[in-house]
């Protein structure tokens, strides 16, 4: 909470600057259209003892459209900002130990420490307003850092927990047994939990290899977690972690 009001102090202090130039901010603007695709995850800030490994990664169709628009303050800096739609997830599986979850199996709702594996799917629809100071070693490269904000219009998170056990309650309680076909596995859905605003820090390089063209680089981190702050089944608190290489046009 209290990093997320300190990022919606840094976006309303940059607003705040950028109008103090009156009316000159719209003046020599620059124009570009970007498209690209992202590879991440939702992670938790470490791997945790609960975690065992990582058994599979697929990727997923994580294409990002977007508009940007640059304003040049001096002779080495400017304000970049824009709007992007973007898909951000991933599909991974997991073996894990002693995992809080809490899962359906055959109709049964049941909560506790499950140990076997662990398959999730994660899909987010989102439009992002990207602030970012800007500071071109020239007129063809840029690095830029700052905050973004997401509007994630959906959001999905399911998956299954298979071929282990769950100790209901508490890691002494009553011993299930997940099988891995369709009524012996437990599912979960927590979709409805996810939150629709999203606030990171973005930072990146652009670099124009002819007069319109050019290629870039994002690394976006979330300082928010995926999931409402109400929600706990999940022990760990997952942020969006992303990186973007694409290619952007420049209109003017």
């Amino acid at each position: 909470m209290i990093m997320r009001k300190k990022i919606l102090t840094l976006v309303l202090a940059s607003v705040t600057a950028i109008s103090a130039f009156g009316s000159s901010v719209l003046d020599n603007l620059t124009y570009n259209l970007r498209f690209g695709y992202s590879i991440g995850g939702t992670s938790p800030l470490g791997m945790p003892a609960s975690i065992r490994s990582l058994d599979s990664y697929k990727l997923e169709p994580n294409f990002s459209l977007g508009l940007g628009v640059y304003k040049n303050l001096s002779e080495h800096w400017g304000i970049t900002t824009g709007l992007h739609i973007e898909n951000k997830g991933m599909n991974i599986d997991a073996t894990v130990k002693n995992y809080h979850m809490a899962i359906v199996r055959g109709g049964q709702s049941l909560e506790g420490q499950f140990t076997g594996h662990n398959t999730s799917e994660v899909e987010m629809w989102m439009l992002t307003l990207p602030l970012q100071a800007t500071y071109s070693i020239n007129r063809n490269l840029h690095l830029k850092l700052g905050p973004y904000m997401s509007y994630v219009r959906s959001h999905t998170f399911r998956g299954y927990a298979y071929d282990g056990y769950m100790r209901v309650g508490n890691p002494t309680g009553a011993k299930v047994e997940l099988g891995s076909e369709d009524g012996n596995r437990g599912t979960y859905d927590f979709s409805d939990d996810m939150r629709n605003l999203q606030f990171g820090v973005m930072l990146g390089t652009e670099w124009y290899f002819h007069k319109r063209w050019g290629v870039f680089a994002d690394l976006s981190w979330g300082v928010t977690g995926i999931f409402k702050d109400d929600f706990n089944t999940i022990e760990q608190t997952l942020y969006p972690i992303y990186g973007t290489i694409g290619v952007s046009y420049r209109i003017k």
